[in-house]
């Protein structure tokens, strides 16, 4: 049986960087949840990587909340990823809790 030939996609990934002050941020949490409970640390890092895989295929469906920062909302925990959209691909500019300040990462 032949098949039609269907449309091609072409995917291209984008790349993300994590800001030496994000990855801090990330490590922190991990740590912090990680003492608390042996793997919820490790349930963190892998909310953390499906955002960050969401973000990566649609990376404008997320809001803007200040100048050209966009937020999205990491499910199960309450961290926000902050990121721009840059040439280069997507910068993350904080991994933020979301009860902290705001003015701390807007100054990024």
């Amino acid at each position: 049986m032949e098949y039609p030939e269907g449309p091609n996609f072409e995917f291209a990934l984008m790349r993300v960087l994590f800001r030496p002050e994000a990855e801090d941020e990330l490590v922190e949490a991990i740590d912090w949840y990680e003492v608390r409970s042996r793997g919820l640390g490790a349930d963190l890092l892998r909310c953390i990587d499906a955002c960050v895989e969401r973000i990566i295929r649609q990376p404008e469906s997320y809001p803007v909340v200040h100048r050209e920062t966009r937020m999205a909302i990491v499910r199960r925990f309450p961290y926000l990823i902050l990121y721009r959209i840059t040439d280069e691909g997507i910068s993350v500019i904080a991994v933020f809790h979301a009860k902290r300040d705001p003015k701390i990462w807007q100054v990024r």
